[in-house]
């Protein structure tokens, strides 16, 4: 749900209906509808491709949309495969130490 939030969200910063976002996607607004309120069915979830489409036409970054929508980007899935160790402890660390990574991150950008 977390995922159809944000699609909506960023469908409304444009400025968009969901007729619109429909048609840029080429696909149905009861399907748009459906991503945006998470009644989607199992086999019906949007592909990886598809939400890379998705963040391209609302010009969001598309890494963010596949994490919100539960898909591990590939870049992120090979420095996962190439260090499993850090990710492990990554994943043990609490919130205080994941905002002083982040931080230490971000300055070397």
């Amino acid at each position: 749900m977390v995922f159809g939030k944000h699609v909506r969200f960023y469908r409304l910063q444009r400025g968009w209906t969901q007729k619109n976002l429909a048609e840029q996607m080429e696909v149905s607004e009861s399907y748009i509808s459906k991503v945006e309120c998470g009644r989607l069915h199992f086999g019906d979830y949007p592909s990886e491709s598809f939400i890379c489409k998705l963040a391209e036409k609302l010009m969001v970054d598309k890494d963010e949309l596949l994490m919100l929508a539960g898909k591990v980007p590939l870049s992120i899935r090979e420095r996962m495969q190439d260090h499993p160790a850090l990710f492990r402890k990554l994943g043990a660390a609490d919130d205080a130490t994941l905002v002083s990574i982040e931080a230490f991150l971000s300055r070397g950008k």
